[in-house]
């Protein structure tokens, strides 16, 4: 009720323990707080925070022009009603190494588990889109190493995502993912790999644990879970399905009101009143208020 059991440094020590347990961890993307408490009523590992959905439901293009405050905001409203780790993306950081120390600290306050930064330039562009370009190397340690400084709480993990499977290849990813490893990412986040192989190989290339970004309509092969656990993979994201989902149905929904002028033939594909409410938890809320106002539903 109102916010989760769990404090937030319980959330991140677990998320750490996790990582290391030789498991695949389940992060879908929740696009808002209620899609991620059914991610968690369902036992999911945990809830992932896609910086293109934030975009998106402002109705603007992945494109950097979200601001710290924007992401922070929302991913907290996200994180409050969880007892799951959620880990959000940080795209470049918002800044200079400066500001990624300060995106750093914003983020704990918010109750994130963990963020991801990435190695594009900025403004970035999404990672499965044609025409990225990357920072350098001794650029990218510079980030992680101000993350790194600038976190509290030691077990809030810092992921490193690096874009370099597209304009460098997969063996300058590989070179990638090394140098953020040993300027202390506790994960490694390799974007765009083509299929199973290449999470195989950046399995081999470090020694921390490795994400997997299974999003639609990308440049990655759609693999199993079973498939990404014998690859090594530690965790896996599914940033976009729910919100693609959702306005799917949303987008059917509208048309077939503009044509036959009534929602009735959609009733059968809502949720329902009740199970709204049982997602909402409202008798613990009507329990909580009876002493004080007597509410009823």
């Amino acid at each position: 009720m109102l916010h989760a059991r769990t404090p937030a440094h319980t959330r991140r020590a677990a998320f750490r323990d996790a990582l290391s347990a030789g498991r695949l961890l389940r992060f879908p993307g929740a696009f808002n707080p209620l899609t991620a408490v059914l991610i968690t009523e369902l036992g999911f590992d945990g809830v992932y925070i896609s910086g293109a959905v934030l975009a998106a439901d402002l109705a603007l293009p992945d494109i950097g022009l979200t601001t710290l405050t924007e992401v922070a905001g929302r991913a907290g409203q996200i994180a409050r009603v969880t007892d799951l780790p959620a880990l959000v993306d940080a795209d470049t950081g918002f800044g200079e190494p400066m500001n990624v120390a300060r995106t750093v600290q914003t983020l704990e306050d918010a109750g994130l588990a963990g963020c991801h930064l990435e190695d594009q330039v900025n403004p970035k562009r999404c990672g499965h889109l044609d025409g990225k370009t990357v920072v350098s190397t001794a650029e990218m340690v510079r980030r992680i190493g101000a993350a790194v400084a600038a976190r509290r709480d030691a077990n809030f993990v810092i992921c490193a995502r690096t874009d370099a499977r597209g304009p460098e290849g997969l063996d300058g990813a590989l070179d990638r993912a090394r140098a953020y490893a040993d300027a202390g990412a506790d994960l490694i986040f390799p974007e765009a790999m083509a299929d199973v192989r290449e999470f195989e190989a950046v399995r081999r290339a470090v020694d921390v644990p490795i994400l997997a970004n299974m999003t639609e309509f990308g440049k990655s092969e759609l693999l199993t879970t079973r498939a990404l656990e014998s690859a090594g993979v530690n965790l896996v994201i599914y940033p976009v399905t729910l919100l693609r989902l959702a306005m799917g149905a949303a987008e059917d929904g509208l048309r077939r009101i503009l044509a036959e002028g009534t929602q009735a033939g959609l009733v059968d594909r809502m949720q329902t009143r009740a199970r709204l409410y049982e997602l909402l938890d409202y008798p613990a809320y009507n329990t909580f208020d009876t002493n004080i106002f007597d509410f009823r539903v």
